[in-house]
């Protein structure tokens, strides 16, 4: 007689946790607000209980900006110049944060982080930095001027929200890609 092996470890299964998690966060933060999003609210959503959430995230910060992470993905970097890869990214952005719950999740850990360093921290090495890096590869520019694209357009439209509680609209988001677009038409180093 051979030892059977179980179809499955013991315990709850796991495989789609976060998927299901990062689901009920957005749609908690869509129905309720980010401040009265709490991990408790989030887990109740979800179906879990809140250990399960805080054994992976210690923060709702660091929920919410694994959260953002799932629902931006990768920037879609295209378009034959740089005027078309700065114009799709804006745009790209734009449609992100207008997507239901994510702007009000951005704009809320936006909020804690600025007396928060720990999740400022995370915030900028986590969700800023590997789209810093994707546009600086794609567009030869320096740290610096990149930063300066991410906080022009990020900050324009985390206003809006934070002013509307609502994204912008398409026409606005035309006028600020052609507000950006003339600091990056040029190749970095011509005059």
């Amino acid at each position: 007689m051979t030892p059977s092996t179980p179809a499955r470890p013991p315990g709850r299964p796991r495989s789609g946790i976060n998927d299901v998690v990062f689901a009920a966060t957005l749609s908690t933060v869509h129905e309720l607000g980010y401040a009265r999003a709490t991990v408790e609210r989030i887990a109740a959503a979800a179906g879990i209980a809140k250990t399960t959430i805080y054994r992976r995230w210690p923060t709702k910060g660091a929920l919410i900006v694994d959260c953002l992470l799932d629902a931006f993905g990768p920037v879609p970097l295209e378009g034959a110049g740089r005027a078309e890869i700065v114009s799709s990214a804006i745009r790209w952005t734009a449609g992100k944060i207008g997507e239901p719950g994510v702007g009000d999740a951005f704009a809320g850990v936006f909020s804690d982080a600025v007396s928060d360093p720990e999740l400022r921290e995370i915030l900028s090495s986590r969700l800023q930095d590997p789209y810093r890096l994707a546009l600086q590869d794609a567009l030869g520019e320096p740290e610096h001027r990149v930063l300066f694209l991410i906080d022009v357009v990020v900050g324009t439209m985390l206003h809006r929200m934070g002013m509307t509680g609502e994204p912008m609209v398409d026409g606005d988001v035309d006028a600020l890609v052609e507000m950006v677009l003339p600091l990056f038409r040029r190749e970095p180093d011509s005059p």
